[in-house]
């Protein structure tokens, strides 16, 4: 027989942790002495308790170990739990690298830049919204082309909606797709968070639609869109550096609009996936 602290050392477990098993009736001692209270465990458990650790460094909780080394699951039931063991790690793995891969990239930012880089790109699942907007077609995506349609559009936008009794529930969010011309042409839309229903806005141009949830990578662009260039640049760079590429054209939610365009704060979304 072996006192518990033997027991421990062979086992390669603590005392701590072989209390425990024998509180929650995983492990139980062969037997106790009466007059000290001292556990006394034998040679043959130590195949138990070695069982005990394997399942536990598979990831299995305690409770599922017990189960298996008690037979209450069968062998199908197994082979599921271990499949969706392997789920699991194989997804962990999956995060690890995309994270690793980050972390290299900033790296090489870093080194390359001699400072930590300002502009942070946050990968996230931007959720539904709805949206009343105008729209207008814009000859190319330059940002010299859209601001003469954008900011016309979002002047005429907000007194037709105040004319309609509708109030804006949350930022300005612009997006474009291309134009069914074709020839490099945009349709820009202007849009603003709402809530209400899909459809006219009375009998305005106006319109409320539900903009999608979608994959995007995300950057704040700080100060005037016509110098948006640089930070969609910094984007491409992150993008190309962590795997990911391009799916559409950005939306563009307006966080902070004063009179002082330079003063502005504007979240770039662009849907991503992986490369």
């Amino acid at each position: 027989m072996f006192t518990i602290g033997d027991f421990a050392r062979y086992g390669r477990v603590s005392p701590r942790m072989l209390r425990h098993y024998d509180a929650i009736g995983l492990l139980t001692p062969d037997r106790t002495d009466p007059a000290t209270g001292y556990r006394l465990y034998g040679a043959a458990q130590l195949a138990r308790l070695n069982r005990i650790i394997a399942l536990k460094d598979l990831g299995f909780t305690l409770q599922q170990v017990g189960a298996v080394l008690d037979e209450r699951v069968g062998p199908e039931e197994l082979r599921g739990m271990l499949r969706l063991r392997r789920a699991e790690l194989a997804e962990a793995v999956a995060a690890a690298s995309a994270r690793l891969t980050r972390v290299e990239a900033r790296l090489r930012s870093i080194e390359s830049e001699g400072h930590m880089p300002a502009d942070d790109v946050v990968i996230k699942t931007v959720p539904a919204v709805r949206v009343a907007e105008l729209t207008g077609t814009a000859a190319s995506y330059q940002p010299q082309d859209i601001g003469p349609v954008i900011g016309p559009l979002y002047e005429r936008l907000f007194p037709l909606l105040e004319a309609a009794g509708l109030r804006p529930t949350g930022p300005g969010i612009a997006c474009y797709e291309d134009a069914p011309e074709g020839g490099g042409a945009i349709v820009v839309h202007a849009g603003v968070t709402v809530s209400a229903p899909a459809g006219a806005v009375g009998d305005t141009e106006v319109r409320v639609v539900e903009l999608p949830p979608f994959e995007a990578a995300t950057i704040v662009h700080r100060g005037a869109m016509d110098d948006v260039l640089s930070t969609t640049h910094t984007l491409a760079r992150w993008l190309d550096a962590n795997g990911y590429r391009s799916t559409g054209y950005s939306r563009e939610v307006n966080l902070e609009c004063p009179p002082d365009q330079e003063s502005w704060v504007t979240e770039l979304q662009e849907p991503v996936a992986k490369a």
